[in-house]
């Protein structure tokens, strides 16, 4: 082949990246309450929130499903009882973590690529008072992006 002639050219490798987010939240768990102490019982958990590089998002918590509970006051129940208690954007209790209404708040970030954890502080009044018993809850978190 001692006149091989040859030829090139060249074409694009494109790909499109979509903004993405997944969302996992690990249970919240109080411990145990004393019904009749004058202190709240304090207790945190985390939610990690793994979006694109970029990603602007909003996590949003609902009411949960027990009856008669609202996001400024929710409520968890042993099934013919309940207590009181919510969860809030930071330690210092001053805003209610929700979905912007009554007064609630969402917690919003900006993705990195990587996992990020978000800190749940949940808070139940002191001297409620009701019956022992093991009492429960569940709430939803949504991520929007």
């Amino acid at each position: 082949m001692t006149n091989a002639a040859t030829d090139t050219d060249t074409f694009d490798v494109t790909v499109t990246v979509i903004a993405a987010c997944d969302i996992s939240a690990a249970d919240h768990d109080f411990g145990t309450y004393d019904a009749l102490s004058p202190t709240p019982l304090d207790s945190t958990s985390t939610i990690s929130v793994t979006c694109t590089s970029g990603a602007s998002y909003s996590v949003a918590l609902n009411a949960g499903t027990t009856g008669g509970g609202t996001i400024p006051a929710r409520l968890m129940t042993d099934g013919s009882n309940t207590l009181s208690y919510n969860l809030y954007t930071n330690a210092g209790y001053g805003t209610v973590w929700g979905d912007g209404t009554g007064g609630s708040a969402e917690v919003t970030g900006t993705g990195s690529g990587a996992s990020q954890d978000l800190t749940v502080y949940g808070r139940m009044p002191a001297g409620q008072g009701e019956p022992a018993g093991d009492y429960s809850d569940t709430v939803t978190a949504t991520i929007t992006y």
